[in-house]
């Protein structure tokens, strides 16, 4: 799967955006440096100057603190596009019910591509029913950093629900098939993968191995092909794994 880090393979206009918040690292990882003192960032979130708003909002993408999320929530309409990626940022590691709305109401508003970017994310790992559609919406219509991010964003819905997870996957297979950019098609292909885990062996998941497997054995892109293989390995479907053997023994590549 392709993160924020390989953005430089999406050899068009998208990638002359640009952003200091594109090496913050995932949710589950640990910082080892010193966290921000929550009493000082508080605050500073209502502060007149957007500098200092810009660095309280990016202060709770470390911190994990419920006391922000209203506040974070009403920078996401901030005039300054930084306060609004940081807001969205801060409310990706402070995922709550309430943000959701506010998050998707911007995410069809902002101008700003890396603010659209920084919303998916946080839509993403609010892991609501009501993220569906708007993740959904942005992997076929948005930006490719967009892209990018919706296509893993909705690898999320594995943990709301098998609706949701019925509802993810036909737009996840129609960009593995259709998008223009192969590291999107590859973060389908695992997207795929990790919702084919949830659910039973039906037309949805047969489907969906289908697209796998034509992934696999025909997307022109070979990093696409070898993260389709990844997703049908870790699936451990006996169809998918046929396929490898079989495309494999042939010499296929």
């Amino acid at each position: 799967m392709y993160d924020e880090d390989d953005l430089n393979l999406l050899i068009d206009a998208d990638t002359e955006l640009s952003s200091p918040l594109d090496k913050m690292p995932p949710l589950e990882e640990e910082l080892e440096k010193p966290k921000p003192n929550p009493e000082e960032m508080l605050p500073l979130l209502h502060h007149p100057e957007p500098q200092q708003r810009m660095l309280a909002a990016r202060a709770f993408c470390d911190l994990e603190d419920a006391r922000a999320i209203p506040d974070l929530i009403n920078l996401l309409t901030d005039t300054c596009p930084l306060v609004r990626v940081s807001a969205a940022y801060g409310i990706g590691r402070n995922p709550s019910v309430d943000a959701v709305e506010p998050l998707i109401k911007q995410l069809n508003l902002d101008w700003n591509g890396y603010v659209r970017k920084g919303i998916v994310w946080a839509l993403g790992n609010c892991r609501d029913k009501r993220c569906l559609e708007p993740l959904a919406d942005a992997l076929k219509t948005d930006i490719a950093a967009v892209r990018l991010w919706a296509a893993s964003a909705l690898a999320q819905m594995g943990n709301v629900g098998y609706e949701s997870v019925i509802g993810a996957i036909p737009p996840l297979i129609s960009a593995l098939v259709q998008d223009p950019v192969a590291p999107v098609r590859s973060n389908c292909a695992w997207s795929i993968g990790q919702l084919c885990r949830e659910l039973p062996s039906n037309v949805v998941y047969a489907t969906a191995i289908d697209a796998l497997i034509q992934a696999f054995a025909e997307d022109p892109d070979l990093g696409v092909r070898e993260d389709a293989k990844s997703a049908l390995l870790a699936v451990g479907d006996t169809r998918g794994l046929q396929m490898i053997e079989t495309l494999e023994t042939e010499g296929w590549f």
